[in-house]
């Protein structure tokens, strides 16, 4: 069975200049893939009609699937509606079920004063030419096209959607992809992911070289590395999905026995998650007492449902006198040692214990830059502690980054830091 090979096309000038982080294309490549839709191309154009159509005319060429998101709001840059209704031959019409929608958002959902705006009814007319797809999300409808509707093996769909991702998320959910699966007969793409903590892409390219080097053409393995991890993703593909996971399993069982030894878990899945498990199959809690990350590391770990199962709290002792009145670090630690050192770090790991009641803990305190460094302690110095009431284990992490992504690394690295922890002092 052939892939179907689909294209995304984002519109807005704001996602060119970087104000707006493209998260739509990257979510919707997700879902058709996990479907069986080959992305084969993600395009970002602005607010232009010319560039829209080049787009459009480059993607039919090589994809049989469009999905478009942006430009179908209320204001004069929202320019797809008006522009398909052009490209496809037909006029703006009033969708009675669309204007019904919108009416009863602004008057029992919005609940705003005063008669709706015109701008707002007219997002309630759609090209004559195409299937709306309810937005229950919100007042711009979605659209399917078919380019030649009367030869479907030679036809294009083209799908636009609003660029407001929680309304995409919900046509794509309710509307997208249950007509993609009623439209399109496609294989089965498996992937089996690990990931791996400590070691670099090289190391774990090193491990590996053997084991690629014989694999099946049509079972492809991808290194991807982020925030001192490395995923790795095989990938087969073919008619019956029960038959390709059968084909990939063994060579996913002895890809997680050449990396054992960094091996963090055989599920797509961050370490926060990967903790939280432990924790639960434990019967354990946690706490932080984070300085230099702000909080970052609970947030992290409060984003995975059901983690107040085991994470009771954070003390984000930014200043010493957090560190010193909450954790109780001794003043003479911080003047001594200072805020970036081991034996502060230990300080706070036992405060927090104590002040959260926690199995176990984590703290971090370190320097993110851009300054703020010495020579002794340039930017990038940081420390990490993870202990419970009868030990506490630190490490010293030497980041080079910006501030970000010196946050983000710590949060990784500390985070990986408990998980040995825990394994290793149940």
């Amino acid at each position: 069975m052939a892939v179907l090979n689909a294209s995304v096309i984002t519109i807005g000038d704001e996602l060119l200049i970087g104000q707006t982080i493209d998260t739509n294309s990257a979510y919707i490549a997700q879902e058709l893939n996990k479907m069986g839709i080959w992305v084969r191309r993600r395009v970002a154009v602005g607010d232009v009609k010319e560039e829209i159509i080049q787009a459009l005319e480059e993607e039919r060429r090589c994809s049989q699937l469009i999905v478009i998101t942006g430009g179908l709001g209320p204001t004069a840059d929202d320019i797809t509606k008006p522009l398909l209704t052009e490209y496809f031959g037909g006029k703006l019409v009033v969708n009675p079920k669309v204007l019904e929608h919108i009416t009863y958002l602004f008057e029992k959902i919005y609940r705003r004063p005063g008669p709706i705006l015109e701008r707002n009814l007219k997002q309630a007319e759609v090209p004559d030419t195409c299937t709306v797809l309810h937005n229950a999300r919100g007042s711009a409808p979605g659209m399917w096209f078919e380019t030649d509707p009367g030869n479907l093996a030679k036809s294009v769909a083209v799908i636009s959607l609003p660029g407001v991702p929680h309304e995409m998320k919900g046509l794509m959910e309710e509307e997208v992809l249950p007509r993609l699966q009623g439209r399109f007969r496609t294989p089965a793409i498996v992937h089996r992911t690990a990931f791996t903590a400590g070691q670099g892409e090289s190391v774990i390219a090193e491990l590996l070289l053997d084991f690629e080097k014989k694999l099946p053409p049509h079972i492809r393995l991808a290194y991807l590395p982020n925030y001192g991890m490395v995923k790795l993703r095989l990938t087969s593909q073919g008619d019956d999905a029960a038959m390709v996971e059968q084909e990939i399993a063994p060579y996913f069982q002895q890809l997680q026995m050449l990396v054992k030894d960094y091996l963090v878990s055989n599920e797509d899945e961050g370490l926060e998650i990967v903790i939280g498990k432990l924790l639960k199959a434990r019967g354990k809690t946690m706490g932080t007492a984070e300085s230099c990350t702000g909080g970052y590391i609970a947030h992290l770990i409060t984003s995975i449902p059901g983690s107040s199962a085991y994470f009771l709290g954070a003390v984000v002792s930014y200043a010493n006198a957090v560190k010193e009145n909450v954790l109780h670090v001794k003043k003479e630690t911080l003047q001594t040692a200072g805020a970036v050192s081991e034996e502060t770090v230990r300080e706070m790991v036992q405060g927090v214990l104590d002040v959260l009641q926690t199995d176990y803990a984590l703290a971090v305190s370190g320097i993110m830059g851009p300054d703020g460094g010495t020579e002794a302690k340039p930017v990038g110095t940081v420390w990490v502690a993870a202990g419970s009431r009868e030990k506490t284990v630190t490490v010293q992490l030497h980041l080079r980054f910006d501030r970000q992504r010196n946050i983000s690394m710590t949060a990784s690295r500390a985070l990986d830091f408990l998980r040995r922890f825990i394994l290793t002092n149940n």
